[in-house]
Formats: C-alpha cells, sequence, structure tokens
C-alpha cells in the first residue's frame, strides 16, 4: 500500500483527469503508482492538504461520518468576524445543500493572526479590503461546507486552505508537494486501529 499527502494548490481539482480542460494531480511533479487516488476532495479554489492512497479500507475509515475525523481550516474572510458569527458558526448554520437545508454539526472557531510565511493567494486582494481569519475545526465534510457556514453568518471565505486532518499536518509543505508517508505513521497519526 502507498500513503502521501500533498499540498494540492489553488485551480488545480482533486483527481488525476479532467474532461474539462481543467489543472489535475497529473500535473504535480511526483509519479505516482496508477491505482492511487485522493481520500476526500478539496474544491478547485481551496488548497492545502489532501491524503492520497491505493488502501481501500482507509478510505472507509476516514471519510465515514461515524468516525468524526477532524479536519482542520485556515480561512480568510472578508469582513472582520465578530464574536457573534463565530458562536453562530460553532453552534452549528444551516446551508442549503441538493438535498435540502442541512444544520452544521457543532465545530471549534477562534480567530487568528494572518499566518506566516504563507504562499502568495491565487489572486491577489486589495490591502484595502478588510480581512480576517479563523482557523475552523470539523468533524464532517459537507459540499462547499466552509464557505456556505462563513457566507452564512455574513463572512464570505475568500481563501481556504485545509491545515491538517487529525494529526497529519501541512508543516511547511509549499503548493506541489509530495511526501511519502509510512502505513503506521497514517494509521497512528489518523486515530485509526491498525
Amino acid at each position: 500500500m502507498n500513503y502521501y499527502i500533498i499540498y494540492k494548490p489553488y485551480k488545480m481539482i482533486s483527481q488525476f483527469t479532467s474532461s474539462h480542460k481543467k489543472k489535475c494531480l497529473d500535473l504535480l511533479d511526483f509519479t505516482f503508482p496508477k491505482d492511487v487516488y485522493p481520500l476526500g476532495r478539496l474544491d478547485e479554489n481551496s488548497e492545502g492538504l489532501l491524503i492520497l492512497t491505493n488502501d481501500k479500507s482507509l478510505n472507509f475509515k476516514l471519510l465515514n461520518p461515524e468516525f468524526e475525523h477532524k479536519r482542520i481550516y485556515l480561512v480568510q474572510l472578508q469582513g472582520i468576524i465578530t464574536p457573534e458569527a463565530i458562536k453562530q458558526i460553532e453552534i452549528g448554520i444551516t446551508i442549503a445543500l441538493d438535498a435540502g437545508p442541512y444544520t452544521t454539526k457543532p465545530c471549534k472557531v477562534k480567530q487568528v493572526k494572518k499566518p506566516e510565511n504563507l504562499p502568495p493567494r491565487g489572486h491577489p486582494i486589495s490591502d484595502l479590503l478588510p480581512t480576517s481569519w479563523i482557523e475552523l475545526t470539523l468533524t464532517e465534510g459537507k459540499y462547499h461546507q466552509v464557505r456556505k457556514m462563513t457566507a452564512g453568518a455574513g463572512f464570505p471565505c475568500i481563501r481556504l486552505i485545509r491545515i491538517a486532518i487529525e494529526e497529519i499536518r501541512l508543516e511547511s509543505m509549499q503548493p506541489g508537494d509530495v511526501r511519502e508517508l509510512k502505513r503506521d505513521a497514517v494509521y497512528k497519526k489518523l486515530h485509526i486501529a491498525g
């Protein structure tokens, strides 16, 4: 079995091929085994940590909502977030899904300073636009959930970076970086029994 973590760049989709001529994982400067695939996804406009493997049992153990694995995001917001909005997001916010309205599970949110040493944003924004940063920890992953939650609280997301899944972290990785991990380390950091 093979296990990799990558820093998925902005404007790249979380798959190896695309029928819509979008940038794919096959553009990374790394040759993956043919049967490796991403566990979960990040949308094209999001960046950050993505796990790739050919371990089918890990797919079920990590993505099954009943196991409530933590996913941690750095989120840059339009405007200066308020304590009331943070509380609203933490308690749960109703978002629109294809199946209808959905109230998100309680989560953890804390306001943080702009992280140092971040790679440049894909599309620069004006320094005149007031922004703030939060660290958001979820145990679920609905379609565009983070963006819908922050927008629902009145603070649209303008940059979204997944920095961790349980104890697997981006650390000093940069967009396009690939790191291979051992099975035991992956299972231990994800708190999954081997």
